[in-house]
């Protein structure tokens, strides 16, 4: 019997999270993408803990809906974050998802406010 698409998703995220971790030099920027809504966190593996995060459930991106346009704010965001924490560099954690789309936006808006990766 065949799993379902989450299955297939979480089974290639375990397969990248063998090689990817967040230490505290290059926490972990880890991306998750449900139907209405995308989270980011920059996390620390090493201590357990998560540096800073951003989604678009805060008050300034709920009214919008999911799109592209909503990701890149999100990352934007989350650069502005890390960067006002003093993390300049990561390693991206795209949660099994493909590098595409909502993702990419995500990833390319981080990097342009300031996170290296």
């Amino acid at each position: 019997m065949r799993g379902s698409r989450t299955d297939a998703r979480r089974r290639r995220h375990l397969r990248v999270r063998k090689q990817v971790r967040g230490t505290a030099a290059r926490p972990r920027l880890a991306v998750y993408r449900s139907n209405r809504y995308i989270y980011a966190q920059v996390i620390d593996d090493d201590a357990g803990t998560t540096i800073v995060a951003a989604s678009s459930r805060e008050q300034a991106l709920a009214d919008k809906g999911l799109t592209v346009d909503t990701a890149k704010e999100v990352g934007t965001l989350l650069a502005a974050r890390a960067v006002d924490a003093g993390v300049s560099a990561v390693v991206f954690d795209r949660g099994g998802y493909p590098y595409h789309g909502r993702v990419k936006a995500l990833a390319d808006a981080a990097r342009e406010g300031g996170l290296k990766f």
